[in-house]
């Protein structure tokens, strides 16, 4: 019996590849994927996968031809590739009600970001960034999978030692910043955030310009309001009535 083929596209990271060492297969920028069939059907409705959280990287696995960890995605690709699995699944439209009023996106009209390659070194995930108030230069990653699952396995370390802690925010900066005015170590970066050295102000500062910087897909949306509404993407996005 002849081997089944089945038909894939090539989808492009809003990173271009630039944050992944050369020798991850994602430093090519582009990703491989085939068409959604039953089986991904199953894992989308799987109840353990949607319990433990990991129904999505499930579905993207079984999607993805490419030999790729799933893990090593920072959240901007994962984006790309969670809309484009949607389309090649189920079409390019997609319905939603959004304060009573049933609204329709054309899913293939979304645009990655302008990435700014020239911020950072080709195979290193590392942009800098001076704090504007105590002028401390820091240099900071773009979080991946394996990073956000780092941060939730602390977290939760935390709330057992004290259930009304929550230093979500602190704690990802933990893991966001790679240096301190050229000092790298774990130690180092740990006592600044926790020092009053690290004022709100510059705190925010720093998010903001993250957020400017890092690679993702648009998926910001003008109603025909005119207001503008960032598009959700979670397992409602596949299956609208789940």
């Amino acid at each position: 019996m002849s081997e089944l083929k089945f038909p894939t596209e090539t989808i492009k990271l809003p990173s271009k590849g630039y944050i992944y060492p050369k020798d991850n297969p994602l430093s090519s920028g582009k990703v491989e994927m085939k068409y959604m069939s039953a089986r991904e059907e199953d894992i989308l409705t799987n109840q353990n996968y949607i319990e433990k959280g990991t129904v999505l990287d499930k579905m993207l696995e079984s999607l993805i031809v490419d030999k790729i960890k799933i893990q090593d995605l920072v959240v901007g690709d994962k984006n790309a590739l969670l809309v484009a699995s949607r389309i090649l699944g189920y079409g390019k439209d997609y319905n939603f009600t959004y304060k009573g009023e049933e609204e329709n996106i054309d899913l293939s009209i979304l645009n990655n970001k302008e990435f700014d390659t020239s911020l950072i070194k080709k195979g290193i995930n590392e942009f800098s960034f001076t704090l504007p108030s105590t002028e401390t230069v820091i240099t900071f990653k773009i979080l991946t999978g394996e990073d956000e699952k780092k941060i939730d396995r602390e977290l939760e370390g935390l709330k057992k030692i004290n259930k009304n802690l929550s230093p979500e925010l602190s704690t990802r900066m933990k893991y966001l910043i790679t240096s301190v005015d050229g000092d790298g170590e774990s130690k180092t970066i740990r006592e600044f955030v926790d020092s009053p050295n690290f004022l709100a102000r510059d705190s925010r500062a720093l998010r903001e310009y993250i957020k400017k910087v890092q690679p993702d897909i648009d998926l910001s949306y003008n109603l025909e309001s005119g207001e503008e509404v960032t598009i959700p993407i979670g397992i409602n996005f596949f299956w609208p009535d789940f």
